[in-house]
């Protein structure tokens, strides 16, 4: 076998690859949707296969309306739901679940499809490997995330739990996307230069923290207990912002601090991406990079104006759902970005030898 056909067959299953990053991109999309429209415990039952089909008449909707009504969220929250609110609610909630199940019967078909051809080589059996078993994984914190929220007394799910499998979703994304770079020989191309990539990692740490807190919003509704900007309800500083103990509480259940956290940390990774941006600006750089480095200021300015768009509009449903949905797709590309910059950015040559 020829160089150049290993490297078509490369390219191929990295476009396929591509195709999964587009599809998970999706995914957390509806799972923002599904979590923003309050439509996650709809579907009270985890069917991998017959739950594939909606209800199909209406004893198959009210059968499924009786289960919903057995739950806290209803009898609390959504006591007054009538059939064609219910069905909107099971919509999202179903077509997340679909999705989740398509995505996998496409890296399924394709990873078969390449077996079959002989077109993987060794070298890809383990990362796919890994790929699957972070699909999978994927798949059980998202039902135990629902069953979190059929409790008594519970009438979302956790927001923890939520948290874990929203961030679960950008590993997967951000690895599809990793193994998808290092078969395509465009980024092969590489930028030396140490001191850039400790701030990256600087970047990179500040905004996973990000991502996790700004689950904790989403799961905790936050948003709508401070829908103000810049100060959080006229305070720069929450004054309630220890008033759980121990202390450690507070960083994950009380909402102002929390609310603190999400919107100082925006502030600090706008900054550290605006420094990156002025330290990179005369290196000697390969398209990738260039193009990573004009993105990243971008979509950074445009993720805290999004957010603070979100906060002033929290109290507004149907304007918070799409502006937060944008937030989130957003940050996902903000991710990508980073990720990419990961791949072409190393350590200075001397340093690493």
């Amino acid at each position: 076998m020829i160089t150049t056909e290993r490297e078509k067959w490369n390219r191929q299953v990295a476009n396929w690859l591509l195709l999964g990053v587009a599809m998970i991109i999706v995914q957390v999309l509806l799972g923002g949707i599904t979590r923003l429209t309050e439509s996650g415990l709809s579907i009270t039952e985890w069917k991998p296969i017959t739950g594939t089909l909606p209800p199909l008449n209406d004893a198959d909707w009210q059968v499924e309306f009786d289960k919903y009504r057995n739950t806290d969220q209803f009898k609390y929250v959504h006591q007054n739901f009538s059939m064609h609110d219910f069905k909107f609610i099971f919509f999202w909630e179903w077509f997340h679940r679909v999705w989740a199940r398509l995505i996998g019967l496409v890296f399924l078909v394709g990873f078969v499809y390449f077996l079959i051809t002989r077109k993987l080589s060794r070298k890809m059996l383990i990362p796919f490997i890994l790929l699957f078993f972070l699909g999978a994984i994927q798949g059980a914190i998202g039902w135990i995330m629902v069953k979190s929220g059929l409790v008594p007394e519970k009438f979302y799910v956790g927001h923890i739990e939520l948290t874990t499998h929203f961030i679960a979703a950008l590993l997967l994304l951000a690895f599809t996307l990793w193994f998808a770079l290092k078969l395509n020989p465009t980024f092969e191309k590489k930028v030396y230069n140490t001191k850039l990539r400790r701030l990256l990692l600087f970047i990179t740490v500040c905004f996973f923290v990000q991502l996790i807190y700004g689950g904790f919003m989403a799961g905790l509704k936050a948003a709508a207990s401070a829908p103000t900007w810049p100060t959080i309800n006229g305070q720069w500083l929450p004054k309630s912002f220890n008033e759980l103990s121990p202390f450690w509480k507070n960083l994950v259940n009380n909402k102002l601090l929390i609310h603190f956290i999400h919107r100082s940390l925006a502030y600090v990774l706008l900054a550290a991406i605006l420094y990156f941006y002025v330290k990179s600006r005369n290196i000697a750089a390969t398209k990738a990079f260039s193009a990573a480095r004009q993105a990243i200021i971008v979509l950074v300015t445009v993720q805290v104006l999004l957010g603070i768009l979100a906060l002033i509009n929290a109290t507004q449903p149907t304007a918070f759902v799409w502006i937060g949905v944008m937030h989130q797709f957003t940050a996902m590309l903000l991710l990508m970005c980073i990720t990419v910059l990961w791949f072409v950015v190393r350590k200075d040559k001397m340093m690493a030898g």
